[in-house]
């Protein structure tokens, strides 16, 4: 591919659905969600592929994405938001100064969590790894907001940080995998 790829073939980063707590499973939440990755389908060029990662909301997203376009999906563990089993679920109160901590120190674990360091440089692997085999289509990658903010601040060449995270539930932004560049910044679907 020479030059900047069309909004066809550019790759999407699109977050799960929706994000749920333990306080909160609530059923309006699934169907909130579900809408909202329906109405991001809607707005996509056709992907020619569909990657996600392993979690169930990502695999849900997928699942209508992919229905949208009669294809199947894909999944990789290597866009699975940052290894977190050593302290697993977290309230709130907790799991929030800890992502804070994640993003501002990204040399460092915290709380015995992957180093956002690595956890950028997995992701940022599978993303080549894909854009590679498939120079010339369309990929819609479904991962966390948090894996977006990690992948977005390598494209952009910047410092990881916690203000790229995704601005709201439902965005989406677009590079150029040849160039790994940032072509939008996060665009919010309503």
């Amino acid at each position: 591919m020479s030059g900047r790829p069309s909004s066809e073939q550019a790759p999407t980063l699109l977050p799960s659905r929706t994000r749920h707590s333990r306080s909160d499973p609530g059923l309006r939440s699934v169907a909130v969600g579900r809408a909202r990755a329906a109405r991001i389908a809607a707005t996509i060029p056709q992907p020619l592929r569909i990657v996600s990662r392993s979690e169930r909301k990502a695999l849900d997203t997928a699942e209508i994405i992919a229905g949208r376009w009669g294809t199947e999906f894909e999944v990789d563990e290597d866009l699975g938001e940052m290894g977190r089993s050593a302290t697993g679920y977290l309230d709130p109160s907790a799991f929030e100064p800890a992502v804070d901590a994640f993003f501002a120190e990204p040399q460092r674990s915290v709380r015995g969590w992957e180093r956002a360091i690595d956890a950028q440089s997995r992701v940022e692997r599978a993303v080549r790894r894909f854009a590679a085999q498939t120079p010339e289509r369309g990929i819609a990658f479904i991962a966390h907001g948090g894996v977006g903010a990690l992948l977005l601040a390598s494209l952009r060449r910047e410092r990881i940080s916690r203000a790229l995270d995704q601005p709201a539930k439902g965005s989406s932004f677009t590079f150029d995998p040849q160039g790994l560049t940032a072509l939008s910044p996060w665009e919010h679907v309503h």
